[in-house]
């Protein structure tokens, strides 16, 4: 059987293919119940949360420092006995997510319903290996600096949460409370058969990111039709990739090839409006919201990302009579744009008691002084179930601003307050080699990108059974700075929500000069903490780094020492600087003068490229800014190479100890 939809759109519509009709995957027909099946009924997602209150229990700094785990002063509730409790929770309730950077072997131990005796009890960081049987990979897991646990832990009466240990550190614990006679039955090793097939299935699509999972998103008995366009974008219109006039909800859109939509200008923008509204539901631009970072594909996770050059997004999106998705190019747009979109629809309506699917981007650009950024404020009923976060300094070489705290009220009651940027979005230790220094993605959370030498880095995190569940408001919020928020920042969101009737938030862009990536001009290398080197002497000497303290200050740099020569000729030390742009640069140091200091030259195929400027002093000091050379550099990775030309006569050696590289853009 096979169905053919109308779409209305440009002339620039090649192509129409309507593929033949696939069945969805038919998901279990008991009643449901909160836990388990939270994680891989997508079907459910968009269903209103009969919770009374979602909340979390964290190690934030009480005073509104910074201190969210470093000292451990409030990694605890109160003291007991042989540790610490964590978290003394009241039913009925489940504990959805369990998070720290900082595990331990410490016995941690979960007693539910008030019992003596606890039911789970594990070292801490086999909590989050995979180890004990009823916590199995990937619903647990690991990566960019963090360990989280999804295992839903359901309780009927109570739960509390106990480390044996005088000391722990950072921690978050995320749960909801349910209205008194909800039928939750309290967390057992002793799984029924039903129990370990939920598992299973939960095992299975976490397995999924980047995968086409719209069987589990598409309502049990629904039927997913395809609906394929190719399409080439025109400057200043819109270009439909769906449009239907009956009732039913989308479970899957895909657009490709994703480079089509790369680039820094943010000038194609994704809309939908359902059900005739004259305002869209969704209002991003394209790339973003699929998760680029600065214009580049960056995710892979389970309901949205890139995979194999296709964009793919599969959150559930029903509707009651219409609806519309559509791709509109900005009257700027100065490129050719042609793409080929899948839309997966099944035809079942809206029901009564789910929300409608909202996406929202915002920026600042600075963010304000005294206040943190905001990704959504809004009044009604409908649950947050997903956030994107871009996030750059005004200065090069700083991302010191990641230290701020998410924060989130719901229905006028400050719920949830975090302790990190990065332990928001399950990660960890930021600027740190082995944790939150790169790219990468997991089914529910991940970094998108890390480059202290742009200010940068970015982050998403959806929400399953965690989803932000409010009646009357929700304030989602983040800090841009340690405290006060008095880092000044290019900060931007995409927001994913149900919500029962439309936001009461603007959801409308700002102008598409507005949105648009702003590369930094003056781009600051640390060789002191992690430049990568591309090459340095072959023989005869060695890199290392050292701190002193030069005139009262404490003074950290990266030492080429030298004895000798080299295999090729002169020593020479080579620097893999990236960079957002072409052009031209002048390349400066931040440098450190002294007695045993060399002569040093910015050097291209053999040949100099400025002044041979001499670092000898008659004692240590610290130089500023000084300029090496003028330099035609390309986007991307540029090796720039230092040579040792010789030393002065008073040097008692040829070293040269490098502070900073500097690559400022001229042109």
């Amino acid at each position: 059987m096979s169905h053919r939809l109308q779409i209305r759109s440009s002339r620039f519509v090649i192509a129409l293919l309507t593929l033949c009709v696939v069945p969805a995957t038919c998901l279990a027909a008991e009643d449901f119940v909160p836990g388990i099946q939270e994680l891989y009924r997508l079907d459910r997602l968009p269903t209103l949360r009969e919770s009374v209150k979602v909340a979390s229990i964290s190690s934030y700094d009480r005073t509104g420092g910074n201190n969210d785990g470093f000292g451990g002063e409030y990694s605890f509730v109160r003291k007991e006995p042989g540790g610490l409790v964590l978290a003394d929770l009241e039913g009925p309730g489940v504990i959805y997510r369990v998070w720290t950077p900082t595990p331990t072997d410490d016995t941690l131990e979960f007693y539910f319903d008030g019992e003596s005796e606890p039911r789970i009890s594990v070292k801490y960081r086999d909590l989050f290996l995979g180890v004990h049987p009823a916590l199995p990979r990937p619903l647990v897991g690991f990566g960019a600096g963090g360990f989280y646990s999804y295992v839903p832990l359901p309780y009927e009466k109570s739960c509390k949460v106990f480390i044996r240990a005088e000391r722990t550190q950072f921690y978050q614990i995320n749960f909801a409370t349910y209205p008194k006679g909800t039928a939750i039955r309290s967390f057992t090793t002793e799984t029924t058969a039903e129990q370990r097939k939920n598992i299973e299935k939960a095992k299975e699509l976490f397995s999924s990111a980047g995968k086409d999972v719209s069987a589990y998103v598409a309502p049990e008995g629904g039927r997913i039709e395809t609906i394929k366009t190719k399409l080439t974008l025109e400057p200043g219109k819109a270009s439909a990739i769906f449009s239907v006039d009956r009732p039913g909800r989308i479970v899957g859109i895909r657009l490709s090839p994703a480079d089509a939509l790369a680039g820094k200008k943010r000038d194609v923008v994704l809309r939908a409006f359902w059900d005739g509204d004259a305002q869209p539901a969704i209002a991003s631009p394209a790339g973003d919201f699929f998760g680029y970072a600065w214009g580049e594909p960056a995710v892979k996770s389970l309901l949205f990302g890139t995979s194999d050059g296709v964009d793919y997004c599969y959150f559930p999106m029903p509707f009651d009579k219409s609806a519309r998705v559509e791709l509109y190019a900005e009257p700027g747009l100065d490129r050719s744009v042609s793409l080929t979109a899948e839309v997966l629809f099944v035809p079942v309506p809206r029901r009564d008691n789910e929300g409608k699917f909202y996406a929202l981007w915002r920026r600042e650009n600075p963010t304000t002084q005294g206040k943190p950024f905001t990704f959504v404020e809004t009044q009604g009923r409908g649950h947050l179930v997903g956030v994107i976060q871009q996030s750059q300094g005004l200065e090069s070489g700083n991302t010191y601003f990641f230290e701020g705290d998410d924060q989130t009220t719901i229905d006028g009651e400050l719920v949830i307050h975090g302790t990190g940027s990065e332990d928001f979005y399950n990660g960890g230790w930021y600027d740190v080699a082995g944790r939150w220094e790169t790219r990468r993605s997991f089914p529910l959370s991940g970094c998108i990108d890390y480059k202290k030498h742009l200010g940068r880095t970015g982050a998403y995190r959806l929400f399953l059974g965690d989803a932000y569940a409010y009646r009357k408001s929700l304030l989602q919020t983040i800090e841009h700075a340690p405290t006060g928020n008095d880092l000044l920042n290019d900060y931007c969101g995409v927001t994913f929500l149900y919500s029962q009737d439309r936001p009461t938030c603007d959801l409308s862009l700002p102008r598409a000069e507005q949105r648009a990536v702003v590369d930094l001009k003056r781009i600051v290398f640390a060789a002191w903490w992690n430049i990568p080197i591309h090459a340095y002497s072959y023989q005869n000497a060695s890199l290392v780094k050292g701190g002193e303290k030069i005139d009262d200050q404490n003074v950290q740099f990266l030492s080429l020492q030298t004895r000798g020569g080299d295999t090729f000729g002169h020593h020479f030390v080579s620097f893999a600087c990236e960079l957002p742009a072409a052009g031209r640069y002048k390349i400066a140091v931040d440098a450190v003068k002294g007695p045993a200091q060399g002569q040093v030259q910015l050097s291209v195929d053999e040949a100099p490229m400025g002044p041979m400027v001499d670092f000898y002093a008659e004692k240590r000091q610290r130089v500023a800014g000084v300029q090496m050379g003028t330099l035609d550099l390309v986007e991307g990775t540029n090796n720039l190479l230092f040579k040792i030309m010789g030393h002065n006569e008073k040097s008692q050696g040829q070293a040269f100890d490098v502070i900073n590289v500097i690559c400022e853009k001229v042109d």
